[in-house]
């Protein structure tokens, strides 16, 4: 985007903004993107773009985003959890489909997509 006049600079902070508290703020919900070689790999980068894009879509507030290493189980990359309080669920074998069907149904609607879990934490 060209900068022309100081409303486009506000309209990029504002934007720029809401991905920083996308990815550092404190939120209701918290997914985690494992972001190992053994992840970006088998397309943690992609499933991570569409977590940010599904989230950004539907403006939801109560998110943060963020990244972790190697969890240990490559098979199943790439990985992500979706935490609530003490809840820990970690999804496997994603794709950038699966990772919207995730944000649609566990982070709007508060059910976890049974068939991708691969552990559960309490």
């Amino acid at each position: 985007m060209k900068i022309r006049s100081l409303e486009d600079l506000k309209k990029i902070k504002e934007e720029a903004q809401k991905r920083i508290a996308v990815r550092e703020g404190h939120a209701e919900y918290k997914v985690v993107v494992c972001m190992g070689t053994c992840g970006i790999a088998s397309g943690a980068r992609q499933v991570m773009a569409a977590i940010l894009d599904e989230i950004s879509k539907r403006g939801l507030g109560n998110v943060a985003v963020s990244q972790a290493g190697c969890v240990g189980l490559c098979d199943r990359e790439p990985l992500a959890s979706v935490e609530k309080g003490s809840e820990k669920v970690f999804y496997g074998d994603l794709n950038p489909e699966k990772a919207r069907q995730i944000v649609a149904t566990h982070l709007v609607n508060g059910q976890i997509q049974g068939e991708w879990v691969v552990h559960v934490e309490r």
